[in-house]
């Protein structure tokens, strides 16, 4: 069995429980995805499966990758991620992994790219407080002395600094799966994920707990 399956953001909702309390949910179109490669620690040196997502027309995939899809048989998808397995899985090129690999209950590490924010400055990238906010300060949104004197005359590395906000990977560890509905394709989530609606993400089995 796969351990993970990429999906698509659909949004966040509310869904109400038995006692009439309600949480916030996201919605996920996971799957189904195609084995495009297996991997196997003979020839590879690790056990893993390389999963496709989202059929494309073959003219829109570029040549090299085309003959990678023609070697093993099967259409040329949009998106390509490999998730490793057991050496006892029997997933070979053409398998189809769907949303049915989870449960309500289960677990899931959820990885996307979170929303490209521009440039950004302290306040908003940091959390930095900022300066007096009274006439004459000249010193409202700035980062402030960033470094030290003759010695060691540097900037530490990690310092908060002005820069591009967003637009890198993230993980959120540990969500709880709410609901699975296998014939429409969607994973149910508690909590918030990364990255705008339409989003790639990668969902795989969390790692913090034992899986049953």
């Amino acid at each position: 069995m796969a351990t993970g399956i990429l999906g698509k953001k659909i949004g966040m909702t509310r869904i109400f429980t038995e006692d009439g309390r309600w949480i916030d949910v996201t919605l996920v179109q996971a799957g189904p995805c195609i084995v495009v490669q297996r991997k196997k620690k003979e020839s590879d040196g690790y056990e893993a499966v390389q999963l496709g997502f989202e059929e494309i027309k073959p003219k829109r995939c570029k040549k090299p990758l085309l003959g990678h899809f023609e070697k093993y048989g099967v259409p040329p998808m949009r998106i390509l991620r490999e998730f490793r397995i057991e050496s006892e899985s029997d997933l070979k090129p053409g398998d189809e992994v769907k949303v049915d690999i989870f449960k309500i209950g289960d677990r899931v590490d959820i990885a996307g790219v979170s929303k490209g924010r521009g440039f950004a400055g302290v306040v908003k990238r940091h959390g930095y407080s900022g300066g007096p906010n009274t006439h004459g300060s000249n010193f409202h949104r700035r980062p402030g002395s960033i470094g030290q004197s003759a010695w060691p005359a540097e900037v530490y590395k990690g310092k908060g600094l002005p820069g591009h906000m967003g637009n890198v990977r993230v993980t959120v560890q540990n969500l709880e799966v709410v609901d699975v509905v296998p014939e429409k394709n969607l994973l149910v989530v508690r909590g918030s994920i990364p990255g705008a609606n339409g989003g790639i993400v990668e969902i795989k089995h969390s790692v913090k707990i034992e899986r049953k």
